[in-house]
C-alpha cells in the first residue's frame, strides 16, 4: 500500500530510494499520479486512454523485470536446488 507516514515521503521526495515493499508502492504511485496530473492537464482532464496507458507500462515494466531478473534467478535456484516440475 502506498500509504506511508510523511516522514518516509519526504526522505522519498528527496530522492532517497524507497527501502521497504510500501515505499516502492509510493514511490510508483507519486510517478504515476505526476504523469496522470500532467496529461490532464493537456487534455482537461484525465481520459480512459491516460490510463490504459499507465496501466499497459506498468504491465510491461513488470514483464520486463520478470523476464531479466526473476526468471534467471529462478532458473539459478532450480539448477542449484533441483527442479520440482517431472512433467518437463
Amino acid at each position: 500500500m502506498p500509504y506511508i507516514d510523511q516522514l518516509s515521503r519526504t526522505r522519498i521526495a528527496g530522492g532517497e530510494p524507497p527501502s521497504s515493499p510500501g515505499e516502492l508502492n509510493y514511490a510508483l504511485t507519486m510517478l504515476v499520479n505526476s504523469y496522470l496530473r500532467s496529461a490532464a492537464e493537456d487534455a482537461g482532464r484525465v481520459r480512459y486512454a491516460h490510463l490504459n496507458e499507465v496501466v499497459g507500462v506498468l504491465e510491461c515494466a513488470k514483464l520486463e523485470l520478470y523476464r531479466r531478473v526473476a526468471s534467471p534467478y529462478e532458473d539459478q535456484k532450480m539448477t542449484e536446488s533441483g527442479d520440482v516440475y517431472s512433467i518437463v
